[in-house]
């Protein structure tokens, strides 16, 4: 005859009753094998659990691992330069106009004192940038075909071409363009098409350079810093395509035809800043004092890294929020693994009462519940670590091309080491409250038939 579901009952009670007869001796084997036996029984639930946990572990680790190496990245987006020179002006926007290519610069600086920098005995080079220009909402860079050897990104990345070459530095090849790799895809750019650039940038754009088109002569791999979000012409070119402009609006009735244009002296009369490599890091704070004690002009020289940690300060307020919403998922997950635990007690009330009657103390049952409550948590962990693991190279590659994050293989830091350990013991603590339950339980609560 088939089991009935009284039957089905006995049968499990029995079972119990077996396990109980060991008399838990040794008590910690015998329930945790008790505990992974139960929890095998009712392992589609569990599963749940243990992904949900998982999935916490993995927000909480993966954003705070993604929030370092953002950090890394933008600190480093910009590397090799020991100094950054303009105009008297706040630090962080000197970074911002010169580094981001937001924003822009309340003055210039003129060309004598980038020839005074040039010159002095500590600079092993120096770059100038001229910015003011835009193309369809880029901003366009004038410097010079040294910023294509110099400038460093990431840890210590070159910049490299997906195709062409760089402007030239004579006057034939005086309107060649090199755009970054986000404005050549957004805007279809390959070599040898035609650009007009704008005057001003932003909203502030009030007419276009249409006399003085532009060819481009190549396309930078991407790099994920805002080199790809630019356009970089000669500073000659910059000088040439202003020439029959006064006030920042073309002469009116006075046009320079672009052949024409190359007959005139283009050296340029000011730039916005100046990136500069000295020849020994050492000598950076005197280099500074100097820069920012110059008599003709007032500079200030910023050190990058210092300023771009004060900047971090400010933008990385998001960062911190996301933080805050990863703790609160593993919460989540948690509360579901005591809310499992919790359910299951109404299901396991005659498995347990029977556990007591063959000798069971209440606090075995305590320990059984909170057993189980471990072992699903330090799974969950487990197969966290192992999924943030996997993520961390599927991503790896796509954040670093579409975002310049670096992201380091799974190596966790003290802050992980803590979120980890905390997890831990709040999973513990939350299998504690089910447990606490089940202590309470009487034998007679468990063996009375329920209608």
């Amino acid at each position: 005859m088939p089991n009935t579901p009284q039957q089905s009952i006995d049968s499990g009670s029995q079972s119990a009753a077996s396990s109980a007869r060991a008399v838990f001796c040794p008590l910690s084997s015998v329930l945790c094998l008790h505990a992974i036996g139960s929890a095998w029984n009712r392992r589609g639930t569990l599963v749940f659990t243990v992904l949900a946990i998982a999935l916490a572990v993995t927000l909480i680790l993966g954003i705070e691992r993604l929030r370092a190496d953002a950090r890394a990245s933008f600190l480093h987006s910009v590397t090799g330069v020991d100094l950054v020179v303009g105009a008297r002006t706040g630090p962080v926007q000197l970074m911002l106009y010169s580094v981001f290519r937001m924003g822009g610069a309340t003055h210039d600086i003129g060309y004598e004192s980038v020839q005074w920098v040039m010159r002095d005995p500590a600079v092993a080079w120096a770059v100038p940038l001229a910015l003011g220009d835009s193309l369809r909402g880029f901003p366009v860079i004038g410097t010079t075909p040294d910023y294509f050897r110099y400038f460093r990104f990431g840890t210590g990345g070159e910049l490299t071409f997906a195709e062409g070459r760089a402007f030239g530095g004579d006057v034939e090849t005086l309107y060649e363009a090199v755009p970054g790799a986000e404005v050549a895809a957004r805007l279809g750019l390959k070599i040898g098409d035609a650009i007009v650039l704008a005057h001003g940038s932003g909203e502030n754009v009030t007419s276009e350079h249409a006399d003085k088109p532009f060819r481009i002569a190549g396309v930078l791999a991407a790099t994920g810093t805002p080199v790809d979000r630019s356009v970089h012409v000669s500073l000659a070119a910059i000088e040439a395509i202003h020439l029959d402009w006064q006030g920042g609006a073309p002469t009116p009735g006075f046009s320079i035809p672009a052949d024409m244009a190359r007959k005139f002296d283009l050296t340029p009369r000011t730039v916005t800043a100046i990136l500069v490599g000295l020849k020994s890091r050492t000598a950076v704070f005197q280099a500074q004092r100097r820069i920012n004690a110059y008599r003709d002009e007032p500079l200030m020289a910023v050190l990058p890294g210092v300023a771009l940690d004060e900047l971090w300060q400010i933008v990385g307020l998001a960062a911190r929020a996301l933080s805050v919403v990863s703790f609160l998922a593993a919460a989540t997950g948690l509360a579901g693994l005591t809310a499992v635990i919790l359910a299951s007690l109404n299901e396991r009330r005659r498995e347990l009462a029977i556990l007591r009657a063959n000798g069971a103390r209440p606090r075995d049952i305590f320990l059984l519940l909170a057993i189980e409550g471990i072992l699903l948590t330090t799974l969950g962990l487990a197969v966290g670590l192992a999924l943030l693991a996997c993520l961390s190279a599927l991503a790896a590659p796509w954040l670093m091309r579409a975002y310049g994050i670096a992201i380091q293989p799974l190596a966790l830091s003290a802050s992980g080491l803590w979120s980890l350990f905390s997890i831990w013991m709040t999973g513990l603590a939350a299998s504690l409250i089910p447990g606490w339950r089940a202590y309470r339980l009487s034998l007679a609560d468990g063996l009375q038939p329920r209608l």
